[in-house]
């Protein structure tokens, strides 16, 4: 890995980000979306460890297995995915804390407000959903 780090030194941060393999959790009380979510993230390279339907479930999955990313659906039935979100930044907080991407059916514009105050590194639509936008995605929100 060292020798393709260096190698990379010049080279685009999203490109640096998809030659190593993120490690997902993906919460969403729908297991259709569960299911093509997990098929077409590994099929782009990410490693999906888990799926969850709660934010119960997501919480004890995140501690067990420390993904780098949790993808969290804002309508999580019952439950608000921003406050499962705000929970699972809470429980993990520090330097190994998993970014939490939020997704959703929903139009980026018109859940502006409330993804600006959650914690979440930021949000995708469910159609736009790819690897390349998750790495994309966490770039920016990282700085890179």
């Amino acid at each position: 890995m060292i020798f393709l780090l260096a190698g990379m030194r010049n080279a685009d941060p999203v490109a640096i980000l998809t030659a190593m393999a993120l490690r997902c959790l993906i919460v969403d009380d729908n297991t259709g979306f569960l299911r093509s979510a997990r098929l077409l993230l590994e099929r782009e390279g990410i490693e999906v460890v888990a799926v969850a339907s709660t934010g119960d479930e997501a919480r004890r999955l995140s501690e067990a297995l420390r993904p780098d990313v949790i993808l969290v659906d804002v309508d999580l039935g019952p439950e608000s995915g921003f406050e499962v979100a705000g929970r699972l930044r809470e429980r993990t907080a520090g330097a190994a804390a998993p970014d939490v991407i939020l997704i959703s059916l929903h139009a980026e514009e018109d859940l502006a407000d409330l993804i600006a105050a959650s914690p979440a590194s930021g949000f995708i639509a469910k159609p736009l959903l790819s690897a390349p936008a998750i790495h994309e995605l966490l770039g920016r929100s990282r700085g890179r």
